[in-house]
């Protein structure tokens, strides 16, 4: 019988990348399941404004071509409300699947290492979705500040702010804690972070983009074919289809992430460590058990 991932427990930088793919492996059809369930809507809703925002720009190409669209004004306008949308379903959509990934990882974790149902993590799901959307938004406008002040901080703070999620679900923690937590963990182990991050981030972008190909293949024969208009309304769907079906693989470094917060709780505190110690010599109720009744 196949061992089934720990998460508890020191990691190198290889093991967390080796880890991660094979938790996945070992729980690809219910993790699916639970991110088809819970993502599904998110990124067919997302799917349908980024082809509307997509068709607009061709109409709108096309309208100057004729010469029925004269004013910047009314571009900017159809151009704004329709991206308006495709950015209110990408935060939904990037918040739909952290908090599904990391609430399964809890789950998986409080059960002893097995699998919860889709109705298990959808408990946690309602709980810390709106927690971790305006959660989220505060620490993007973070990062961002912190990058326009000066790249070097935005470097610096993002290894920190990646934790930040996983200690919000995973501990049960608010803002303010999981805020000065992350930075607590990454100290003294930012090069090693930042770098297991980079790697894994590069992974993940790798696999997307080979969803991403045949989108890619259609601009440029689009480009050759149209010269007078190069973005087509085949481009649009097939590239819109393609950037939501991506969104997928951000499994990856979400788990990674995961993983690397556990390793960083356990150089620091060893608390899987003692919660094996603790459990030593203590025999676990047989599994179809059920209390005496008196």
């Amino acid at each position: 019988m196949e061992n089934k991932v720990e998460f508890k427990k020191r990691r190198e930088f290889g093991e967390i990348i080796s880890d991660t793919f094979l938790f996945i492996k070992q729980n690809f059809k219910p993790l699916m399941t639970a991110v088809l369930y819970l993502c599904g809507l998110f990124l067919i809703a997302g799917l349908i404004s980024s082809i509307m925002a997509q068709l607009q720009i061709v109409g709108a190409m096309e309208g100057i071509k004729r010469g029925t669209i004269n004013s910047p004004f009314a571009m900017l306008y159809n151009f704004s409300l329709g991206y308006l949308f495709v950015i209110i379903f990408m935060v939904c959509s990037y918040t739909s699947f952290y908090v599904t990934v990391l609430s399964y990882i809890s789950i998986y974790i409080q059960k002893g290492n097995v699998a919860p149902t889709v109705d298990e993590v959808w408990a946690y799901y309602k709980f810390y979705f709106f927690r971790v959307m305006g959660s989220g938004i505060l620490m993007t406008a973070f990062l961002i500040v912190c990058f326009i002040l000066c790249l070097v901080p935005g470097i610096w703070v993002f290894p920190a702010v990646s934790l930040f999620y996983p200690i919000m679900v995973i501990e049960n923690a608010g803002l303010g804690y999981s805020f000065n937590r992350c930075f607590k963990l990454v100290a003294d182990e930012w090069w090693i972070t930042a770098a297991t991050m980079i790697v894994i981030g590069i992974i993940a972008a790798a696999c997307s983009y080979v969803i991403q190909v045949p989108a890619m293949i259609i601009a440029m024969a689009s480009a050759f074919t149209h010269v007078e208009q190069p973005i087509t309304k085949t481009y649009a769907i097939v590239t819109s289809l393609a950037q939501q079906l991506s969104q997928v693989f951000m499994v990856i470094p979400i788990i990674g992430t995961t993983f690397i917060y556990f390793n960083l709780v356990e150089r620091k505190e060893n608390t899987g460590l003692l919660s094996r110690i603790e459990s030593l010599g203590q025999t676990a109720a047989p599994e179809n058990s059920t209390p005496e009744e008196y």
